[in-house]
């Protein structure tokens, strides 16, 4: 069967972050050692669709391994309202493919106005938050032909981690960090674990995980939505049962996002419940693999992107080319 250019794309991440890793760990330990001279109070971060996505990974990083409170802009807060805020003693993560939404642009401007450390993670390096911002660090993606995101967002996700284990001195994430690309090679070759009938007739379905899974939910929810035309929305496991669990009853088909780190127990617990009420449920998982519980998220959506690009050409759509969207969107 010919693969798609998103399943290309994708199944090339482990190359781009093992790149990724080797040419950036000079920038990475300068900005480590900006932020430990810093010593940020918190953190705030920038980003639309799936770069916002990876913001909620970062938050969850962020708090748990640097215990620093981290939390999402708003951009139109300085693009439409016109406010600036005072972020001193304040870290600016601005997470865009491209950086050149005038929206991203405008809120980077208020940050460094506002006396924050900037720090860009983008991987168009000619974009222009590099005049912007106080330090770049390159994804190192390379270029992306498909509209749907798979590589570039992974990378993120790996630029996130290896500058917070370098930032907090973790040696187990960062020996684990170096794993990572034989992880997702692994991943790529494991059974499917979406099948393209399993979701035949399914229009609206709820993806759940739990911190950074829930991160990584979110992210799958807007793939199911930008390239199969399904109507998906994630929730925390923990969240669901405050409310919506009671769609349950009107026959709603559940993603289960597990991821192993801390939050495993809660979360199959959760899941139970859902389960004991009558949902379908799908099982997302990292295969058995055994890996560092920082990295197990971005093996669950390694696996992910290419059974949803072949979901989305069974559902007689073209993954590379979603309907209404562009590669470069900007909203003000």
């Amino acid at each position: 069967m010919t693969q798609t250019i998103m399943e290309k794309e994708a199944r090339q991440t482990p190359e781009v972050i093992r790149g990724q890793i080797q040419e950036n760990q000079k920038i990475v330990t300068k900005i480590a050692d900006k932020l430990h001279e810093f010593k940020p109070k918190m953190v705030m971060i920038i980003g639309r669709g799936s770069s916002d996505h990876a913001g909620v990974f970062a938050k969850y990083l962020i708090e748990i391994e640097a215990q620093i409170p981290t939390f999402a802009a708003a951009p139109s807060v300085s693009s439409v309202y016109n406010k600036q805020l005072d972020l001193d003693n304040a870290l600016v993560i601005v997470i865009s493919q491209s950086g050149r939404s005038p929206d991203i642009l405008a809120q980077a401007k208020m940050a460094k106005k506002g006396g924050a450390y900037c720090i860009a993670l983008v991987n168009d390096e000619s974009s222009p938050l590099q005049d912007i911002v106080d330090d770049v660090l390159p994804l190192k993606a390379g270029k992306e032909e498909s509209v749907a995101a798979t590589k570039s967002y992974l990378s993120t996700l790996s630029a996130l981690l290896h500058l917070v284990a370098t930032w907090t001195n973790n040696q187990g994430l960062l020996e684990s960090l170096n794993q990572l690309p034989s992880a997702l090679d692994a991943i790529i070759d494991s059974p499917s674990q979406l099948a393209p009938t399993a979701v035949d007739n399914v229009n609206n379905l709820v993806v759940l995980g739990r911190g950074l899974g829930f991160a990584v939910s979110k992210e799958i929810a807007l793939k199911l939505k930008e390239v199969c035309s399904i109507h998906a929305e994630a929730f925390s496991s923990a969240e669901f049962l405050h409310g919506p669990i009671t769609l349950i009853e009107q026959g709603l088909a559940i993603l289960d996002c597990l991821v192993a780190d801390e939050s495993e127990a809660s979360h199959i617990e959760q899941i139970n419940e859902v389960k004991r009420r009558g949902a379908q449920v799908i099982h997302l998982h990292q295969n058995k693999l055994v890996a560092h519980p920082r990295i197990a998220p971005l093996l669950v959506l390694q696996r992910f992107y290419i059974d949803v690009a072949k979901l989305s050409t069974h559902r007689g759509l073209n993954p590379d080319v979603p309907l209404g969207l562009n590669k470069v969107t900007k909203t003000l």
